[in-house]
């Protein structure tokens, strides 16, 4: 186990400094001036000058870049531009936003997904053609459109569900569910089927293994077989289900945009728009922390299920 996160944090930390080396190298090249952005179009070039020198935005690129990896290695993400609050600050506020809807999403959808493959590799016939079909539809939809035919039928149409906007789990733990249902809802119509189709194809392969025959011709009860082949099938049905909570990432950031959700998308958005560098490596920081760390989550499932990858 040891060598698995040794392996991680080889790979995790090199892949952390290059998504913040290019996310600043590409921000840089954003049109815009944060500083002629907060004193206003019509603001004296001096008064503009002496701004980008109090932010620091007149230093070479490597200089700045420098800067803020150094403030990061001392526990200080630095200061947005634009609100002058502290970074750190303005993300802890909003991670718990996306962290709930990429969590609650991945349980739904590995949820279903498993299950629904489950069913059709044992079921087979018209239940593993529907698989096929809306493993099709999901990849074809984009989420962004599903979002707003979901808030026109069961916000507009149906008010069932609120169109827009979050609560906060703490304040009342029925309003965070139903804030949140619309969205976990296009994620899991987009992911679920893909999941599924997956998970069925894993257990059939290994349904037609000769072991699976021997062991029920040593007398294996069903059940017993079939959890070899969960086993066995597992490792590719936890590689999908670690890519699609990734996939999430970006996909948070276009449905915090359509159902007006304060998390680290919109959040990524403003800060786009108003050239705040400091919060756009912020956001890359974290998000980048999160995707190595669903990695070494994966990596460790495969280290307990296959002796061979622990040795």
């Amino acid at each position: 186990m040891l060598k698995v996160i040794g392996r991680w944090l080889a790979t995790a930390i090199p892949i952390v400094l290059v998504a913040s080396v290019l996310t600043f190298l590409l921000t840089s090249f954003i049109p815009g001036d944060p500083a002629r952005t907060i004193l206003g179009i019509n603001a004296p070039q001096d008064q503009v000058d002496a701004l980008r020198e109090q932010l620091g935005l007149d230093l070479p690129l490597p200089l700045q870049y420098w800067n803020w990896l150094t403030g990061v290695l001392h526990g200080d993400l630095g200061r947005s531009i634009i609100t002058w609050g502290q970074v750190s600050s303005e993300l802890s506020g909003r991670f718990s936003v996306t962290l709930s809807l990429m969590s609650v999403g991945l349980v739904v959808i590995a949820g279903f997904g498993v299950t629904l493959g489950l069913l059709s590799a044992i079921k087979g016939g018209v239940l593993g053609k529907i698989v096929d079909v809306l493993s099709l539809v999901g990849l074809a939809v984009p989420g962004f459109w599903l979002g707003l035919v979901l808030v026109a039928v069961f916000a507009v149409a149906l008010p069932i569900f609120p169109a827009t906007g979050y609560v906060q789990f703490s304040v009342s733990p029925a309003k965070w569910a139903l804030s949140l249902a619309l969205p976990i809802l296009t994620l899991a119509l987009t992911g679920t089927a893909g999941l599924a189709k997956q998970t069925r194809t894993s257990v059939r392969d290994e349904l037609d293994k000769d072991y699976v025959r021997m062991l029920r011709a040593r007398g294996l009860s069903s059940r017993r077989v079939f959890l070899h082949v969960i086993r066995n099938a597992s490792a590719p049905i936890i590689t999908v289900i670690g890519l699609l909570f990734i996939g999430l990432v970006s996909g948070a950031v276009l449905l915090e945009t359509v159902f007006v959700l304060p998390g680290l998308g919109s959040l990524t958005v403003s800060a786009i728009k108003s050239h705040d560098i400091p919060v756009i490596l912020g956001v890359t920081l974290v998000l980048s922390v999160v995707v190595v760390s669903v990695n070494l989550a994966v990596e460790i499932c495969y280290a307990l299920l296959n002796p061979r990858v622990r040795a």
